[in-house]
């Protein structure tokens, strides 16, 4: 069976999404109850009006109002910066100014997530400022929408002429929160020119090290045994190495020989004790007391060179001590305790994660840009947000390398920085990073995940209502990090979707059970 086109299957997922978990009390249902009840629709002449505040989006749709008769509104709530339907909360409709008293009309909890239905029937005709309140017991909102007319009766305000249905690709809210989506605005802010380059993450010279074996031997523990991860100081004894036996030397072979020598040591003592009595007593001439002494002194040097090779073999600190070269973390433990280690076998890898560099290798035939680079921003496979190096403030350029690479045709460009608190950067990892090779200016800026390549063209889809999407072409110029520049197609204020560009793609393709899945 040939497998279905990835469109396709996005397509299905989003007709199934707009057609909700419950059929049987769908949305479709639910507002033609509603409407039943309010004596009309929300067909022509009906408001749809979209608004945001930093804690939530409203999308709300109710028709003309009329003194004395009931409007149902739906409101449809978005949380910031989330972008996830409203579960719970108090809305409230106000209607306020005109000379007239405040009209508040309320409904607690919503009819499902992030649609909620109050109902308003308002006393007094004329021009009123319609405001919704949103809250919650985490915070309180409130969106000013503005004038809005209250017509005396149907016949008025059926004889307005109808605003223009909504234009362009319909998009519902239910398929936006069920998806990953947001939306994001076109601001001024200040880019910088940057170049494009690979690189890897690394340690700094002097703040990693691989500790091997000096010695063929036994790795025995230096109290607790080192574990991945563990901070460790210089100087500190991670481990002791035990260096193999060699010839016919056995442990026996090594106790008996430190008895010998202790044995011979307490002879030696002895004798020059005696030799030193007899010397004061003028009975012994004093090369015989120098002779004892040398003598004793010789079996001591032997006695502590046997207990120390004793020590090596018999769980002692007798060893050859495995000093950590560098305070940091241990980044790769190789070894378990009591193995056996060839010499020059690595052992302990330590790296100081403080620090580290970000070794960026730049095209030839952008190197001449790098005249003074400014600072540079990279990310890490899996991650969306960028880390951005700040020479003065989070790193500092080390160097600009001067030799194009014979066979990488590259030059190298280090940057040292110290790595966000909350992000655990793997040594050795791989990165794209950008480099700020000028002087930032003002300009129009939208996040660069909006940007679809459509066949070379640069393409954003704007949002013109809160269910409703405009495609449009724009020109785009340097990119700092996360951000794009756009030199034509969008001014600022404007609101691009930031995630999911391309399910609202899917939407456009003209099937209209994915964009348009439900009535109001």
């Amino acid at each position: 069976m040939t497998p279905l086109p990835i469109a396709l299957m996005l397509a299905a997922a989003l007709a199934l999404a707009a057609c909700g978990d419950k059929p049987a009390d769908d949305h479709a249902a639910v507002d033609a109850a509603a409407e039943a009840e309010a004596g009309h629709g929300h067909g022509a002449g009906g408001e749809k009006l979209t608004h945001f505040t930093d804690r939530t989006e409203l999308f709300v749709e109710f028709p003309r109002l009329v003194a004395g008769e009931k409007s149902a509104f739906a409101a449809h709530l978005t949380t910031l910066p989330d972008f996830k339907a409203l579960a719970a909360g108090k809305v409230t409709v106000r209607l306020s100014g005109g000379g007239q008293p405040d009209e508040v009309f309320s409904v607690d909890g919503a009819s499902q997530p992030g649609i909620f239905r109050p109902e308003a029937t308002p006393k007094h005709a004329g021009e009123r400022e319609l405001s919704i309140e949103v809250a919650t017991p985490k915070f309180s909102v409130t969106h000013a929408l503005g004038p809005v007319t209250v017509y005396p009766d149907r016949k008025t305000a059926e004889a307005e002429p109808a605003p223009h249905d909504d234009e362009g690709i319909g998009f519902t809210k239910e398929q936006q929160w069920k998806v990953d989506f947001a939306t994001a605005e076109a601001v001024m802010r200040p880019i910088r020119s940057a170049v494009a380059a690979t690189g890897v993450l690394r340690a700094r010279p002097d703040g990693e090290a691989l500790l091997t074996a000096p010695a063929a031997g036994q790795v025995q523990p230096a109290g607790s045994f080192p574990r991945l991860g563990q901070q460790v100081k210089k100087g500190q004894v991670l481990a002791w190495l035990v260096p193999r036996l060699g010839g016919e030397t056995d442990l026996a072979t090594l106790r008996a020989a430190a008895d010998k020598a202790r044995v011979g040591h307490e002879l030696a003592r002895q004798e020059l004790a005696r030799m030193e009595t007899l010397y004061r007593e003028e009975a012994v001439p004093e090369k015989r007391v120098l002779d004892a002494r040398a003598a004793a002194a010789t079996a001591r040097a032997e006695y502590e060179a046997a207990r120390q090779r004793l020590g090596q073999y018999s769980g002692g600190s007798g060893g050859i001590p495995l000093r950590a070269p560098v305070a940091g973390t241990l980044a790769d433990v190789r070894v378990s305790p009591g193995a056996y280690a060839e010499a020059g076998a690595p052992l302990f890898h330590i790296a100081d994660r403080g620090k580290l560099w970000l070794e960026l290798r730049v095209p030839e035939s952008e190197a001449a840009r790098l005249a003074g680079p400014s600072g540079a921003a990279f990310k890490v496979a899996g991650e969306e947000r960028s880390i951005e190096i700040i020479p003065g403030k989070n790193g500092r350029l080390v160097a600009v390398g001067g030799v194009v690479d014979a066979a990488t045709r590259t030059v190298p460009v280090v940057f040292e920085f110290s790595p966000p608190g909350d992000r655990l950067l793997p040594i050795g990892m791989a990165v794209k990073a950008q480099i700020f090779a000028g002087g930032a200016r003002e300009t129009v800026a939208i996040p660069a995940s909006s940007v679809l390549d459509e066949g070379g063209l640069s393409v954003v889809f704007v949002m013109t209502g809160g269910e409703s999407f405009e495609r449009r072409q724009v020109r785009l110029g340097a990119r700092e990090g996360d951000w794009v520049e756009v030199l034509d197609g969008l001014t600022p204020g404007s609101r691009v979707v930031s995630r999911g560009a391309y399910l609202v793609k899917l939407a456009s393709t003209g099937t209209g059970e994915i964009g348009h899945g439900h009535a109001h």
